[in-house]
């Protein structure tokens, strides 16, 4: 989230001071009558139109925010000590990135409806740690040797539906928030290593969004960067699988934070 941020910073800066592109067909004087600085407005009447086509690419921050089953820990069952897994579980920050389309639908002088159906490569990673882990083949035939880390990459296509509110615009900025949801459907996984990832993942998510933008107007293009975060509310936890890993776990929820590069078309 922090290179996120940086990222978004390094990149709004710079490109908002070149949006207000310098030109003689408007000018703000001084006392003395002197020119002190002079603007023109890109792309005038682009708000007047009821629908905005565009496109993105999108780098993205994503991890899985887990939950540790009982059968982890330790535990006392019909008056028995019942040793746990031996492993624990953290999730781990991985990169990734998107690509789509955009489409806004007016409402209003301040809001639209935006549509950005895209594809999302995701990698997410749990680093498992063994604290007394032993191996049981007896009893769970599907056990490892030794305890690995489970990284599991899948590529998905996301259709989110958000409404967006925006601010007046400023000769050529405004800012804007936005928020809704996002249906996700995997269409194809892939893993580290086969024999040692055993971790599995849902194929449907379905996760609320929200965030804030800066919309910049070029002479024949809008330019917008835009910091979303996005919380799955789907438990992606397949159960079912007797490994350590799966018992060690009952609960795995996505969580990303993604930096739009939107640019929409002038026309």
């Amino acid at each position: 989230m922090r290179l996120a941020l940086a990222a978004a910073a390094l990149v709004i800066l710079p490109l908002g001071a070149q949006a207000q592109k310098k030109s003689l067909s408007g000018a703000s004087k001084g006392k003395n009558g002197r020119v002190k600085s002079v603007t023109v407005n890109n792309l005038p009447g682009y708000d007047d139109r009821w629908l905005h086509l565009g496109m993105y690419v999108a780098p993205n921050f994503s991890r899985y925010k887990i939950e540790q089953s009982a059968e982890a820990y330790p535990r006392v069952v019909n008056g028995q000590n019942v040793p746990g897994t031996g492993v624990s579980a953290n999730s781990v920050v991985s990169p990734g990135g998107s690509v789509g389309f955009l489409a806004d639908l007016r409402i209003g002088n301040y809001g639209a409806l935006n549509f950005a159906p895209g594809v999302s490569f995701l990698t997410r990673r749990i680093e498992f740690k063994p604290y007394g882990y032993s191996q049981n083949l007896q009893q769970y035939p599907n056990d490892p040797e030794e305890i690995a880390d489970q990284e599991i990459g899948t590529t998905q296509v996301d259709f989110p539906l958000l409404f967006k509110l925006k601010s007046e615009r400023r000769r050529n900025s405004r800012v804007y928030i936005i928020g809704g949801v996002k249906p996700s459907f995997t269409i194809g996984g892939r893993k580290k290593d086969g024999e040692i990832t055993l971790l599995e993942a849902g194929r449907s998510d379905f996760a609320i969004e929200y965030g804030v933008g800066m919309d910049l107007f070029y002479p024949f293009f809008k330019f917008s960067p835009e910091l979303r975060f996005s919380h799955g509310l789907t438990n992606l936890y397949v159960p079912g699988n007797t490994d350590v890993y799966s018992r060690s776990l009952q609960g795995m929820k996505s969580n990303t934070v993604t930096l739009y590069l939107n640019i929409w078309s002038g026309r």
